[in-house]
């Protein structure tokens, strides 16, 4: 008896935020800077390092209620990598000298995810939590013939505040994960082949409508 008692209470509240939060529905887009900070892996006898860099976020966001809510984003930034062979140079695959021990791949990197957002607002502040996944596009800025471009899938993570500040507009501070394998952007070495995580942090102005 108190189990159900207890089933019906939980059913009781999820009725009530579900049918308070149909009412404010909102729709709002927003545009976040952030700084990528990718971690290194080692695999395959070659230890890759991406480079730090900037990068910018746009989302168009919906939020039915506290438990329904969903975005669509896209993001870019530089994302530059280096192989460093750990077998040293190979000949095989560049005759002559070699291959050079370390190789710099400058490339950009495009992502285009949809998200879950959990939501609930307090006064003028709302904090969210996202899990999501989406598709990560690795460009070689280069484009010689001895880069590839490289698409991963991506699982995206994270949380943030929104703090209103005017009726329609507001600040959203986040912190989002990126977890994918490492990208394979030369010839001359293979990737990794590990999975590796971005830690991107950001702050940005939202538009709700």
């Amino acid at each position: 008896m108190r189990v159900k008692s207890t089933y019906t209470a939980i059913a009781f509240f999820l009725l009530v935020i579900l049918s308070s939060g149909a009412a404010q529905a909102e729709n709002d887009v927003a545009a976040s800077l952030y700084g990528a900070f990718s971690g290194k892996t080692t695999g395959n006898n070659t230890y890759q390092s991406p480079a730090n860099q900037a990068g910018v976020l746009f989302e168009l966001r919906h939020i039915s209620n506290p438990l329904i809510g969903y975005e669509v984003t896209y993001a870019y930034n530089r994302a530059n990598q280096t192989y460093t062979s750990l077998l040293g140079p190979n000949p095989g695959l560049c005759p002559g000298s070699g291959c050079p021990p370390t190789v710099s791949v400058p490339a950009n990197a495009h992502e285009v995810t949809a998200d879950w957002i959990v939501s609930f607002g307090v006064a003028n502040l709302k904090p969210f939590l996202l899990g999501g996944g989406g598709l990560l596009l690795s460009v070689p800025a280069s484009g010689g013939t001895a880069t590839n471009t490289s698409t991963q899938g991506v699982f995206v993570y994270g949380g943030g505040l929104d703090w209103g500040l005017l009726p329609h507009l507001g600040l959203r501070l986040q912190y989002r994960g990126n977890l994918y394998k490492a990208p394979d952007l030369t010839k001359l070495y293979t990737s990794t082949n590990r999975f590796t995580q971005t830690a991107e942090p950001m702050i940005g102005a939202y538009f709700r409508f």
